[in-house]
């Protein structure tokens, strides 16, 4: 990457969560001529309803990818985890049509926190999440696709997404410390409307178990995929100084 070359990345991300965009611009605004700019598509709840699913139509999410590349990104990253319920396959499909249409690398949630766990050598993991129960299992059975066994799991056992961004981050905590005592290797803060980010180094210093919030592990996925050197993110979670930049 040349020197003082301006760094764009483009995130789409759920409509009603109000987490992703403050804590996306707090950790690339430490990054010298970087910027993050969004789209939304809409999600207003989330469940296993036929009504729900059909909030990530495919062709929803392009059009957003469609009129991101208008900034001429770098990168373009969905900034939501839908595929971990859906199915991984669902982003791997999507990353083929966006590159394909836009030239752009592409990230997503939900792979980036696979490639995280797989380069930490972790198997057993442990799940904090806002969902109900049917989504949850879903959840847990895509990982298990992965050979990610989840040994311990906590949900708010919640719907609405907007409610997702309201959740405390001590209750965050402390359900991510619950799945700890049972036996994780590492803790995945599973939403991009989970106000994770803000605990993540001192939860992990404090347990020594890596922590992967979900918008801190999509930057990681976007600065890894153009080159940019992604030690700086250890800031928020130690863990990411043991993963590889590029």
């Amino acid at each position: 990457m040349e020197i003082n070359q301006k760094i764009r990345i483009g995130m789409l991300t759920p409509s009603s969560n109000s987490i992703v965009e403050p804590w996306c611009y707090k950790i690339i605004g430490t990054i010298e001529n970087a910027s993050v700019h969004f789209g939304r598509v809409e999600v207003l709840w989330i469940d296993d309803d036929t009504a729900s699913l059909s909030q990530f139509y495919d062709e929803n999410m392009i059009k957003g990818f469609d009129l991101l590349s208008h900034v001429k990104p770098m990168v373009l990253g969905w900034n939501g985890t839908s595929a971990s319920w859906l199915g991984l396959e669902r982003d791997r499909a999507l990353i083929d049509v966006i590159k394909k249409r836009t030239g752009c690398r592409v990230v997503t949630s939900t792979l980036s926190i696979i490639a995280a766990l797989k380069e930490l050598n972790i198997s057993r993991i442990g799940l904090v999440t806002p969902y109900v129960t049917s989504i949850q299992k879903k959840i847990i059975n895509n990982f298990e696709l992965e050979k990610l066994e989840c040994v311990s799991e906590r949900h708010f056992n919640m719907t609405d997404n907007f409610s997702f961004g309201e959740v405390s981050e001590s209750k965050i905590a402390n359900a991510a410390e619950d799945v700890i005592s049972e036996g994780a290797e590492a803790v995945i803060i599973l939403c991009t409307n989970l106000a994770g980010a803000g605990i993540v180094s001192t939860l992990e210093k404090r347990t020594g178990v890596p922590i992967l919030d979900s918008i801190v592990l999509t930057i990681w996925g976007a600065f890894r995929s153009i080159g940019l050197n992604t030690n700086p993110l250890s800031n928020w979670g130690p863990a990411i100084s043991k993963l590889t930049s590029k």
